[in-house]
């Protein structure tokens, strides 16, 4: 193992930046390997063309006979970019993307052979669904699952292969992806907030949530990160003493871009144009190796298919530059980890984004109206918003010193603080001419269009307004952007479905103007959601304590934090929405808490592998060259030889110390795995491996890392932080 490490140091530091061209202007390669909408006027009939842009924009069905004509254009446009396969590309409940290649190419029986692709392969295919988490809906021996065309995310060519976007369903229709339910949730905020959104302007038809997702991660060098177990198998180091110099000096943060960096960031910004994913900021993150890419924003659904593509090709480009791409949320003890913000707003299809404040009373009023419903809604739903983001890699990271606590807040500034307190201040039902217009000149005329507080994220906030839109901090590097987006859509949904009723009742049982009846509610609404807010440093204590008196949830651990998503009130939630039914909702959270269970599991055999075959061992070589270093001593010096080998003998010691501690903490953790193995239900299993066995693994890291500083350098056989950090 030892030798390992060093051959792979000499590899990395024999490394040379890889030349890369990029082949023309962004701006005219970009989308150019994706069939969007002048590829689809190019190679699809009129009526053909209409059909998708139809379902694109309205939801409408696509006629089976048009699929055909579809199907012949795209299997033109693809063969002409060198395709040669074509997939159904989905989204399991694994949190990447699957696929299944078939060929173009079929034998027509006389010797000779066709490319073809039909109406029927475009619209449907069955993959072997019984290979992925299915949660108890389907008989894990059925492998009767579909994929069907998703025609508002458009196709695209990846190598040689059409990739074609799919939701994944069950045969009797039950979701076993994450786009299906990501779909019904826009489709349920679109319908809530278009009703609303036309007290302001009737001209509006429809309403898409945005979202604008900041992508994490960390480079290391190829041969670097397969020297370490753990990163090959848990993604993260179980082990590892932290290097004297990490990211206190902030040198890395405010520092250049490494050539090797920059060109991997280059190459991967080329393919990115070609796939049409609008990438624009590329900088250096905070730790060490740690980097950050993000895109303008998008449609949510675009948006989420094109992040898990990315992610996809960063690590089919990262290993042209030898590197190895690290998503997990704490990759490293002791630096940052790494999130997904997912920057979210509400766009009409008039062009007006309902949370950016505008230039008058009625533009401020409307965007109070989304801004404030917007703070309700997670203030009503703050535990499931929290369980969005819930899994065993984020639980490292929340509450760390560079990501935001498990208590879900929200963040808005000083300025729109106090707008929000003078209009709790309203007077209570109709409001006198001359209050209605002191509060549109002094308070709704009054919100600036560009806010003091917008740049000020409050990095300590998971739910930070920043001047035109929410800022989710809380997601995970690794996450699938659909889980918090369909959480958020169908909170927001049904917070607007209740607001208009309210706002309808007043003015049509208080005879209210629109305008009274609005500001009634809203006030109403600022009252009932102030717990919420918070301006302050989510890191301490004094919060915890703080937000415990307001009543919000703080489920710091992932087996905790899911459990609200099968109680009864998210449940009715999405099933009134149309999103999910209670038997999804039941397989999903069985998926999750299995796959926490397992994660650990994982983990614990991992590290229990690395302590006991390697660092031991190891300890133990050491131990015996000191040994026979005091028997030289003793052989010289007689009795005065302890002396002489006094600090060899306390080395020893605290050798065999560490030793028993770490064999015994293995021996232990063995034993809880056990037992957590035993139980049959998968929630009980989860908690098991979260309070009996994962509590072992601080305790066994801490004496491997004792020994590694004790240790010769040249015997310790794994790759140090020190290393992995700092060498390009």
């Amino acid at each position: 193992m030892s030798t390992l490490r060093f051959q792979a140091l000499k590899k990395t530091l024999n490394r040379k930046p890889v030349e890369v061209e990029e082949p023309a202007r962004r701006s005219e390669i970009f989308g150019k390997n994706v069939f969007n909408e002048p590829a689809m006027r190019q190679y699809l009939t009129k009526d053909s063309y209409n059909s998708v842009m139809d379902a694109i924009e309205k939801g409408s069905k696509i006629d089976r006979n048009l699929a055909d004509h579809i199907s012949t254009g795209l299997k033109e446009w693809a063969i002409s970019k060198g395709a040669t396969h074509y997939t159904h590309w989905f989204q399991p409940l694994t949190g990447s993307t699957a696929e299944k290649h078939d060929a173009f190419f079929e034998p027509t029986g006389n010797g000779s052979a066709i490319e073809k692709f039909g109406g029927s392969a475009l619209v449907q295919q069955e993959p072997d669904a019984s290979s992925f988490p299915n949660g108890g809906i389907r008989n894990t021996f059925e492998a009767r699952g579909y994929t069907a065309w998703d025609p508002t995310s458009p196709a695209f060519i990846l190598g040689t292969t059409l990739c074609i976007p799919t939701v994944f369903v069950s045969y009797t229709g039950e979701a076993l992806d994450y786009k299906v339910p990501l779909l019904r949730s826009l489709q349920a905020l679109d319908n809530a907030a278009t009703e609303v959104a036309k007290y302001f302007d009737k001209k509006v038809s429809k309403v898409n949530a945005t979202l604008g997702w900041e992508q994490e991660y960390f480079l290391v060098d190829s041969a670097l990160a397969a020297s370490r177990p753990d990163l090959v198998l848990a993604e993260r180091t179980l082990l590892g003493h932290a290097p004297a110099k990490g990211q206190q000096l902030d040198d890395h943060y405010f520092g250049s871009i490494p050539t090797r960096v920059i060109n991997y960031m280059r190459d991967l910004e080329t393919e990115c144009m070609l796939l049409g994913i609008p990438v624009k900021t590329r900088h250096n993150e905070v730790a060490p190796n740690q980097f950050e890419l993000a895109p303008i924003f998008e449609e949510v659904n675009l948006a989420v298919d094109h992040n898990l593509l990315l992610m996809d090709v960063m690590d089919k480009v990262a290993e042209r530059h030898h590197f190895k791409v690290l998503f997990h949320e704490k990759p490293f003890a002791g630096v940052n980890g790494s999130g997904k913000h997912n920057n979210w707003s509400l766009a009409t299809n008039t062009g007006v984004n309902l949370l950016s404040p505008g230039s008058t009373p009625m533009k401020n009023l409307q965007f109070l109206t989304f801004f404030i419903n917007t703070i309700k809604a997670v203030y009503d739903d703050e535990e499931l918003i929290r369980s969005s983001i819930a899994t065993a890699s984020n639980d490292h990271r929340l509450g760390a010193n560079e990501a935001p606590p498990a208590i879900i807040s929200v963040f808005i500034g000083s300025q729109l603080t106090k707008v929000l307190d003078e209009l709790e201040k309203v007077t209570d039902g109709k409001l006198s001419p001359q209050e209605k217009t002191d509060l549109k000149l002094n308070v709704v005329g009054k919100i600036p269009e560009i806010l003091l507080d917008n740049t000020d994220r409050n990095r300590t906030s998971p739910f930070a307004f920043t001047g035109n839109k929410f800022e989710f901090r809380a997601v995970g590097s690794t996450a699938n952007c659909s889980n918090p987006m369909t959480v958020l859509n169908a909170a927001v949904a049904k917070q607007l479905q209740d607001f208009k009723v309210e706002v309808d009742k007043l003015v049509k049982d208080k005879k209210m103007k629109k305008d009274d009846a609005i500001f009634n509610v809203l006030r109403e609404y600022i009252k009932k959601s102030k717990k919420i807010r918070f301006e302050g440093d989510g890191y301490g204590e004094a919060w915890e304590k703080e937000a415990e008196k307001r009543g919000l949830s703080n489920n710091k651990k992932t087996p905790e934090a899911l459990k609200v998503k099968i109680a009864d009130k998210t449940i009715k939630l999405f099933e009134d929405l149309g999103v999910m039914n209670r038997v999804e909702m039941e397989a999903r959270h069985e998926i999750e808490v299995e796959e926490y269970a397992m994660h650990i599991q994982i983990e614990g055999r991992v590290l229990g592998d690395i302590a006991r075959n390697h660092v031991i061992p190891t300890a133990i070589r050491y131990q015996n060259i000191l040994i026979k270093n005091v028997q030289g001593l003793k052989e010289i010096y007689g009795s005065e030889f302890k002396t002489h080998a006094a600090e060899q003998l306390t080395i020893i010691e605290d050798i065999s110390g560490h030793i028993a501690k770490i064999n015994k903490g293995i021996t232990e953790m063995i034993d809880a795995r056990r037992e957590a193995n035993k139980l049959e239900d998968a929630e009980e299993k989860a908690f098991a491996y979260c309070d009996k066995v994962r509590p072992y693994f601080d305790d066994i890291r801490y004496h491997c890392d004792k020994l590694e500083i004790l240790v010769d350098d040249e015997l310790w056989p794994i790759t140090k932080y020190r290393e992995l950090l700092f060498t390009y």
